[in-house]
């Protein structure tokens, strides 16, 4: 058994017969925890003989989803620490403490997304005054690994945010662009066969415009029923087609 399915059903334990109303929630326990994790590995230190990751996490969520985690929070916590502990033993890397895992609430963050800040703190230091050794953007995410962006950025530039709506989804396009397609690895990830691992990527333009471009996917790429070669620019309310699947794109 994968350690994040064990993982899945420990917290599922925990509160017997209301886990499906506690989390239903697009944000899940599991899906924290795979980032969590993957903060500890981008925020490696190498020292002459170990590599040092950071042990202290703030978890920020919308205040629907942190509605859904009352009662059970500090069990989802100590179970998610547990996690990210064996994950450091798992991959050789070094803490200085247990990892310390708090949950915050963002009135900025739409259902469905959430921000985790990792910091490197000494042990010694007073936690209230405490200067962390080292401090990463914090990372704002949707569910599912779906997107990812500095949530300074986000905050810097709201009225030129870019949204890729699929399925009834809203997905949040990072301010840097997004790679769309069906591997796991991609920004947003459209789970169909006809789409390519990597199918296409969108990238902001010069001001505020973006644009598309063909990854070399099977299937190809269309804007409003048009074959796209090379750089296509992209207005709100466009139609694209990947393969057979049919999203929009929207600029808020």
């Amino acid at each position: 058994m994968s350690v994040l399915r064990s993982l899945e059903e420990k917290i599922a334990g925990l509160v017997e017969g209301t886990f499906g109303r506690v989390f239903r929630s697009e944000v899940r326990p599991v899906e924290l925890a795979r980032k969590l994790a993957k903060e500890m590995d981008e925020h490696r230190t190498v020292s002459v003989s170990r590599t040092y990751v950071p042990n202290e996490y703030v978890v920020w969520l919308s205040p629907q989803d942190r509605e859904r985690y009352e009662g059970v929070e500090e069990a989802v916590i100590d179970e998610l620490s547990a996690y990210l502990l064996e994950h450091a033993r798992r991959e050789k890397l070094a803490l200085v403490s247990r990892p310390h895992i708090t949950f915050s609430t963002d009135d900025r963050l739409s259902l469905g997304e959430f921000g985790i800040q990792a910091r490197l703190v000494r042990p010694e230091e007073d936690r209230d005054h405490a200067r962390p050794a080292d401090m990463g953007h914090t990372m704002v995410y949707s569910a599912s690994d779906r997107h990812q962006e500095a949530l300074s950025e986000v905050r810097e530039a709201p009225r030129r945010r870019a949204v890729v709506v699929a399925d009834g989804r809203r997905l949040v396009v990072a301010p840097g662009g997004a790679v769309l397609g069906r591997s796991r690895d991609c920004d947003i990830v459209l789970n169909d066969s006809n789409v390519s691992r990597r199918h296409a990527e969108i990238r902001p333009s010069g001001g505020q415009g973006w644009l598309i471009q063909d990854l070399r996917s099977t299937n190809g790429v269309r804007v409003n029923g048009r074959p796209v070669e090379g750089p296509h620019p992209l207005e709100s309310g466009d139609r694209i087609e990947l393969g057979t699947v049919h999203v929009s794109f929207e600029v808020e």
